[in-house]
């Protein structure tokens, strides 16, 4: 239950990373990004979701996402 939780919050936080960061992706793409993104925040931060709750969920998933996209950014030269 708890990847699919993380999936379900990477939905919603691929959509903020990518306006944070400004980028124009399309639909499928943002919530691959969302959902890639939250299973990396999620598992490095799973300490901070077992003390802090839903809220670090959150939290890690889009730190997670934004790490993607800067990767992505910089490894395929787009901005």
């Amino acid at each position: 239950m708890g990847v699919i939780w993380l999936l379900i919050v990477g939905a919603a936080a691929g959509f903020i990373a990518t306006r944070l960061m400004r980028v124009e992706a399309d639909i499928v793409t943002t919530i691959v990004i969302g959902m890639v993104g939250a299973l990396i925040g999620g598992l490095v931060l799973r300490t901070l979701l077992a003390v802090m709750g839903i809220g670090a969920g959150l939290v890690g998933a889009i730190l997670g996402s934004l790490l993607l996209i800067w990767l992505w950014q910089f490894y395929t030269g787009r901005k």
